[in-house]
């Protein structure tokens, strides 16, 4: 059998997963704690240890792919529930301050599993349908998992029991500012690309005012909103009233707005750009009127690249809208910051794997969207 790169790397990343510590015991939730590895971890940690030893042994080799998949599947399944089987082993009985955290050994094996699973996927290349079925699939197993309550005694559960009703807040306070800010930002950048499309002589001014916006650091940017937001609430009569205010949601919804139109603008102009000129000369000889033009022609056929673009526009913002916690934002940076302040990466995590698992799911999402878009396009 000939060896696979790819299953090569995964494995050395799966093994030194392996040899490091899973779990990690702390007293409580701030102070240092002690690994465990795998095999001390857990009652059958030595056996699950050889297990996933052997197959990332086999992984190195040149596998079918759904045998890959179907090893990578069952292995990741073993490791989530071998990490909630760790806290409640290691925690004991009557203990509400203790904590059992993933430690490093936990995260390289997830890393490899994962890779594992995407490279399966890839090699299988399955068709647009059997891949948002897959996306549903993963999102409903994640979910099924979480709510059977195997992960419950895992460090980053028990900061979310004690403060679910705030994390459902935050939750809500996050996908507004993320898809808010993508609302307004397609409400006012479609008319301005569609305006740039028409006037050449606006593209150069109107386009590098936007960059120049799009380099302002995310922390700078929220930052210049404090005073300036700050100050017409205090003198504009109405403004406070109207909810701007320098702290709060009003500034990070802004902020995010703002850079969010460079890419709907560039996008826009790019996908009109993009319709052959015999197109549009045959459309305007049939006699339509540019908004005509504009509405049944020009715009259905950029539609995948518009879509391209609130793609990046939300991707960018679910990340972004971390940073609204430091200006009281909300949003899953509040635990972020507050994990921070306090020291306790229970609580970091509580906010940011939230956000990193929103935003892959919205980017493959959007992705499937697309490409279903395109096809649709290229059939038709």
């Amino acid at each position: 059998m000939r060896l696979d790169r790819p299953g090569l790397l995964f494995a050395l990343i799966g093994l030194a997963g392996l040899i490091l510590p899973f779990a990690e015991f702390k007293p409580n939730r701030i102070l240092a704690g002690e690994g465990a590895t795998l095999a001390a971890a857990l009652p059958l940690g030595v056996a699950l240890l050889f297990a996933l030893a052997a197959m990332f042994a086999m992984g190195v080799f040149r596998l079918p792919a759904i045998l890959r998949l179907t090893a990578a599947l069952a292995a990741l399944l073993a490791v989530l529930l071998a990490i909630g089987a760790a806290a409640r082993h290691l925690t004991p009985e009557g203990d509400t301050l203790a904590r059992v955290s993933p430690a490093s050994g936990f995260w390289l094996l997830l890393l490899a599993l994962v890779l594992m699973l995407a490279d399966a996927v890839a090699r299988l290349r399955p068709g647009l349908m059997l891949r948002g079925l897959l996306l549903a699939g993963a999102v409903a197993a994640a979910w099924f998992l979480l709510a059977s309550g195997a992960l419950d005694q895992v460090s980053t559960l028990r900061e979310y029991s004690v403060r679910r009703e705030v994390f459902l807040r935050e939750a809500r306070a996050h996908l507004l500012l993320a898809f808010g800010s993508l609302g307004l930002a397609l409400l006012v950048g479609l008319p301005i690309g569609m305006l740039l499309y028409g006037a050449r002589r606006l593209r150069g001014p109107v386009l590098s005012v936007l960059n120049i916006l799009q380099t302002i650091p995310s922390l700078a940017l929220f930052g210049i909103m404090i005073p300036i937001f700050s100050w017409i609430a205090a003198t504009v009569p109405g403004a406070a009233q109207a909810g701007v205010s320098g702290i709060g949601v009003f500034p990070a919804l802004v902020a995010l707005f703002l850079y969010s139109l460079l890419p709907v603008v560039s996008n826009t102009l790019t996908g009109l750009d993009g319709v052959s000129p015999s197109t549009r000369d045959a459309a305007m000889g049939l006699g339509l009127t540019r908004p005509q033009l504009l509405g049944w022609v020009l715009i259905p056929l950029a539609l995948p690249v518009l879509l391209a673009a609130v793609r990046i526009v939300l991707v960018q913002n679910i990340g972004l809208a971390v940073i609204a916690g430091l200006i009281g934002g909300g949003g899953f940076g509040t635990f972020v910051f507050q994990g921070l302040n306090q020291t306790a990466m229970d609580l970091v995590l509580l906010g940011a794997l939230p956000t990193i698992a929103l935003t892959l799911v919205a980017g493959i999402a959007m992705d499937l969207v697309v490409e279903g878009t395109a096809r649709r396009r290229q059939e038709a």
